[in-house]
């Protein structure tokens, strides 16, 4: 499912114009964007924990040549799913 099809579903879901679920989509991924920003996790019971996690410096291959490398350290955002949403990935209904 991509950006257009979720603003569909959302708009369906919720009885809603297209651009009120657009704005919706958007003011949600923006607010999960600032907090991780401030290096703050968000919970959303059931469904799962948006954070950020810190990824050491590392020794990496240019896959072209072989030559070794630097990676350097990085803070990257994760997705932890919650036990909800596994049962429902696990249950088998689409």
């Amino acid at each position: 499912m991509n950006r257009k099809e979720l603003i569909d579903a959302l708009a369906a879901k919720v009885d809603c114009s297209k651009a009120d679920a657009d704005r919706a989509i958007g003011a949600l991924t923006e607010i999960i964007s600032d907090t991780l920003k401030k290096d703050d996790s968000l919970s959303l019971v059931g469904f799962g924990t948006f954070e950020v996690r810190e990824r050491a410096a590392r020794t990496g291959r240019n896959p072209k040549t072989g030559e070794a490398l630097k990676i350097k350290a990085s803070r990257i955002p994760a997705f932890k799913p919650g036990a909800a949403l596994k049962a429902a990935v696990n249950s088998g209904e689409k």
